[in-house]
Order: C-alpha cells, then structure tokens, then sequence
C-alpha cells in the first residue's frame, strides 16, 4: 500500500486526487508554481513543495524538479492527472527508473498510444477500424500533398503528440495545406517539443464518441459506457453527456471489444480513454486515437456507472485487482458535463483571468457534483487552463438532468472574472442538444452563429 503519493499537477484534478488520497488513508504531497501559491490544492495537501516560476516548463513539465520533490518528501507514487506530463511516456519511465510508481499505464504503452499515428497503425494491426490517412508519420509537406489529392480534401493534420483539441488543422486546397501544414509543425515543436504530424480523411458529419476503460495486472479489463463528447468549438469539448443517443446496446457492446482488444493488445493498464468517430453518414465508428490517462469528463463515467476512477487507479498502481467485474457495469441512468471556464464568449471566448470577488457554487442538491479548484478570493492565472468549475449532473433521463442543469447554471454565480456560463446554459436549453440532433460541427457551424448575433459586443 503506499503510504505518500505526490500529485504532478494542480488545480481541480490535483484537489480531487488529494481528496481520493485521504478517503484512502493515504498522505498527499502538492508541488506548486510561484502563481499557485495560495491555491486551494495546496492547502488540503499534507506537504507542498515550491518547484519554479509561473511558467509550465519552469514547473509542472519540470520533471527534475518534480522528481526531487518526490524523492525529498518520500513518496512512494506520482500521480500525473490529466494534460501536463500525463502521457509524456519519458516522465513515466524516469518515475521507473527512480522506483517510484507512476499511477497510470507504463512508459512502454504511453510511447505506443501516446504518439497518436504510431497508435493507429497498432490498431489497424490489431483490426479496429481506422480513419482513412497517413500510415504513420509525414516525411515532409510534399508528402501531405500527395496524399491529399489521393483521399481528397478536406484534410485533417494532426499534431502526432497533440492532446486536449490542440495540434489540430483542417485543409481544403493545396495552398492551405502548405500553409496548415508548416504552422502545424511550429506549434507542435514549441508545445510538444515533438513537430511530427500525420494526415486523415475529414470526415464532414460525425459524432465524438469515447470509451473509457481500466485494466489490472490480472488481465481484467472493463469498459464503460460510451461518452458523447461531439459539442465541441476549436477541438475543444464544451458538454459531455453519457450515453450516446445514437450508440444502441448491440453497438455499446460492439464498441466495448474494441477498446478491450485494444487495451490488451498493448499490455496496457491502469485508465485510459479511446476515442471514435461515429461518421453519420454510414454509422460506421472509426477508431481516432487514445488518451493514455485520466479524462477531465471522467465524471460523468463515474456517475452513470458507479465508480471512483481516481481511487481505482490507485489500487490497479498498487498491483491489486479491479474492484468490480464488467458485469458489475449497468447502465439505466444520464449523466452530462458542463466546463466553466473563465471566458468571454462574446469576444470570441477570450479568456479573463483575474480574481475571483465572490463565487456562489450551488451545492447540496440531489443527482448535482460540483468539481472546482478555485474558492472565493482566489486568482484565475492566465498562465493555464482558465476552467473553474465542472458542474455535473446526475439523473435517471436526460430531460431530468437537463432541467436540472439549467437551473444549477442559473444559480452558478462568479463575480471578478467574466464566465462562458450563459453561453453554456443557452446551449443545454437549445433544441438541437435537447433532441440528440448535433455533430462535432454543431456549435461552430449552427449554435454559435446565432448564438453570436445575439450577444457579440463591439
């Protein structure tokens, strides 16, 4: 059993897996930035260790640093959480080589599923249908031509060690090809510090359907429900909804041997999440790519199926067996997600950090979670991620949580930094969400149109 885990990350994740840590008795070391100073996270932590300035690379992606704290304070794990070093399989196998157990899938399966054209052609190996594109990596933009006018535009470019939306870029002639291509691979040399990039086939109307999955040391593996992760503005997912109005139980199961043959086929353990496209036209399901960690909207897993992902990474670390079977997995309830996210929509979502006056978080209602790393007085840094709060919702229909919803975001009341929660109650209100009618296209091409003519500022 470990008795100390650090926690690699900050925010609301490193709340949750502080809070997981002390319900299993076990003691919680934060390491934080200069800007993180007075964070909440850094409060409920049994220890905290300054590592560098502002600035991820002078701190959270600091591996030395986050090492040394590790071993100075005696930790036995670390967890990563999600974003950061969560999939950098080269922090995974320092962790290794410093005896300290990473909390989450080996270096080994993160190189492989983590470098998302690498990870293709190991499930097209194994049998899992693909998306059209590049077998593997392109060598040079010359390449990316040919092969666009082999498959067609749209093309979609991808940033190999991209995540979270990023390293992404559509092209629709070869002129933007050329200029989508070269400031693809900028951006991902400067984030990733890894600019290789691959190329697949648009797909024009498609829904974002992923299933997460945990597997021991014992080869059991279990999948849960599907998540609809399709309302999404630049890549980025806005509402996440459990289940998929559009996967039937036949398809469920279908999806589920999927990802278990993929899960297996790369010794994987410990969480990870695979993701699909769902094109509408045929209602074939593509397989896209896997995020070997732990998911923002892993909640709304937990709600619908009646786990603790956080906690159940930790006994998988620990080298126990999963505490449940995949017959233990029902599904007879709805579940969705909504980001808040210290943002100005109006300004074409422009984030607004700043200091949080007063904050109204409306817990202590049925079927309603609230996860947040932020407190009334605290400051929303713009040196990261500007999300909040996730609120979510828990009911036995959607049209239940829906109602629920709006009336939660309604409440939801944060004063000192601008919000996108109008934005998000007008989308759970919207007829198109209500009814299961929308793509992965949905908020930019139909709902943000007519959302913005309502509320653009000058």
């Amino acid at each position: 059993m470990f008795k100390k885990v650090l926690i690699a990350n900050r925010g609301e994740i490193a709340v949750q897996i502080i809070r997981a840590l002390h319900e299993m008795g076990i003691k919680a070391v934060a390491v934080y930035s200069t800007a993180d100073r007075n964070s909440m996270f850094v409060h409920l932590a049994d220890q905290a260790v300054c590592i560098g300035g502002p600035l991820p690379a002078q701190s959270y992606i600091n591996m030395g640093a986050i090492i040394d704290a590790a071993v100075l304070t005696g930790c036995d794990a670390i967890h990563p959480g999600y974003g950061f070093l969560s999939e950098n399989a080269e922090f995974a196998a320092l962790c290794e080589d410093c005896h300290i157990k990473f909390i989450g899938p080996s270096s080994k399966a993160i190189s492989l599923m983590g470098d998302k054209a690498s990870a293709k052609v190991t499930m097209k190996k194994v049998g899992i249908p693909t998306i059209p594109g590049s077998d593997g990596n392109l060598k040079n933009v010359h390449e990316a031509l040919d092969l666009a006018h082999k498959m067609g535009y749209p093309v979609m470019l991808k940033a190999t060690a991209g995540g979270g939306g990023k390293g992404i870029r559509k092209a629709t002639d070869d002129n933007s090809l050329i200029h989508e291509f070269q400031a693809d691979q900028r951006e991902a040399q400067l984030d990733y510090n890894n600019g290789a990039i691959y190329m697949e086939k648009d797909i024009q109307n498609a829904k974002h359907v992923e299933m997460q999955a945990i597997a021991d040391d014992f080869g059991h593996v279990v999948y849960f429900p599907e998540r609809d992760c399709s309302l999404q503005r630049e890549h980025q997912k806005v509402l996440e909804e459990t289940p998929c109005s559009e996967v039937s139980p036949k398809e469920r199961k279908y999806l589920g041997s999927l990802v278990t043959k993929a899960m297996k086929a790369t010794h994987y353990t410990n969480t990870g999440t695979v993701e699909f496209l769902l094109d509408e036209d045929n209602h074939k399901f593509y397989f896209m790519e896997m995020n070997a960690r732990l998911q923002v909207e892993h909640t709304i897993t937990e709600e619908v199926s009646n786990v603790q992902l956080i906690k159940d990474q930790i006994l998988v670390a620990e080298g126990q067996p999963l505490p449940y079977t995949q017959k233990d997995i029902h599904l007879n309830s709805y579940a969705m997600e909504c980001r808040i996210n210290a943002e100005d929509p109006a300004k074409n979502f422009m984030p607004t950090p700043g200091k949080i006056i007063y904050a109204n978080f409306p817990f202590g209602t049925k079927g309603v979670r609230i996860d947040s790393g932020v407190r009334q007085g605290d400051v929303i840094s713009p040196y990261y991620d500007s999300m909040i709060a996730k609120i979510i919702v828990h009911m036995p229909t959607k049209k239940q949580a829906v109602s629920k919803m709006a009336r939660v975001l309604k409440e939801f009341d944060i004063k000192g930094v601008h919000t996108n929660r109008q934005f998000l109650l007008d989308l759970v209100r919207d007829k198109g969400f209500q009814e299961g009618n929308f793509n992965n296209r949905y908020i930019e091409q139909s709902f943000l149109k007519d959302w913005m003519s309502k509320h653009a500022k000058d």
